[in-house]
């Protein structure tokens, strides 16, 4: 596995460039033993000087906090910059030779899930190396916490947001994309600091049983019969199972029986559904 020292927490090219360089010239004596630098930056701070300095100096891996490409929810979210910005600073980036990410923000301030999941395809296109994917959580004493208490802002109820997210995961997974984030890492600080209820600390897990809990009932429907045989990457058991249990509860209230045989030939997401009277 390759290790990357990684500035990251703010946008590290819009930065006092005397500092920038003075932390990537202390970098630059640990690079010996990694493979790299990985930064985080916003797509109006990239230019061909910028990455010249970065290629100089042994980056090599640069994620843009892309957050929507829907000019009206980037506008309203005050974001500086635009999903043109995006667009050009991600084909400047790849053209200089770095592996290329991009951070997307689901249920902002205007967004919906069919904005989100547009912005999601318009990713796509751009054929980043990686994607992080953070649903919007509302923080007390913010513009978004005021809209969310006057109520000019709802935000997405975490149903909604598994919902779409697990509908993303499948998307950049055909696409070929690594999600190397999908949620908020956790802290006590922003568990006591949130409003809206919709942050959960196993916010991947929830959408990866989603996507196994969708794929059988859409399987299942083809049997008469309640008695199934389920194959699974013997990896994907606990996505299957859901968290607590929570999927094998609803399929057994449902009438199904569920047995669950291991097969490490297949994708962590697919699964196969049989008849139990036709296979051992």
């Amino acid at each position: 596995m390759l290790t990357e020292i990684a500035f990251f927490g703010g946008s590290f090219t819009a930065i006092d460039r005397e500092y920038m360089i003075s932390l990537l010239e202390a970098a630059k004596t640990f690079l010996p033993d990694f493979y790299g630098i990985r930064i985080s930056t916003r797509p109006d701070y990239i230019d061909d000087e910028i990455l010249s300095i970065l290629k100089e100096y042994k980056v090599t891996s640069i994620e843009l906090g892309a957050q929507s490409m829907d000019n009206s929810v980037l506008e309203l979210n005050k974001r500086g910059h635009s999903a043109e910005d995006v667009v050009n600073a991600s084909n400047l980036i790849k053209s200089r030779g770095f592996s290329l990410g991009l951070q997307m923000m689901t249920g902002l301030y205007g967004a919906t899930p069919e904005k989100d999941l547009a912005t999601a395809k318009k990713i796509i296109e751009l054929k980043p190396d990686t994607v992080r994917i953070y649903p919007t959580v509302v923080m007390k004493n913010t513009d978004l916490a005021e809209y969310y208490l006057n109520g000019s802002f709802v935000p997405y109820t975490l149903e909604e947001s598994v919902s779409l997210c697990s509908t993303l995961i499948l998307l950049f997974a055909k696409a070929d994309i690594k999600i190397i984030r999908l949620g908020l890492h956790y802290s006590d600080s922003l568990v006591k600091n949130s409003l809206d209820g919709n942050y959960h600390p196993a916010f991947k897990e929830l959408c990866e049983s989603r996507i196994l809990y969708n794929s059988f009932l859409s399987k299942a429907k083809s049997f008469s019969g309640k008695k199934l045989i389920v194959k699974i990457n013997p990896k994907s058991l606990s996505k299957f199972l859901g968290q607590k249990k929570r999927n094998l509860i609803l399929f057994r209230e449902m009438g199904y029986e569920p047995e669950i045989q291991f097969d490490d030939t297949l994708d962590k997401y697919d699964l196969g559904v049989y008849n139990a009277t036709e296979i051992s």
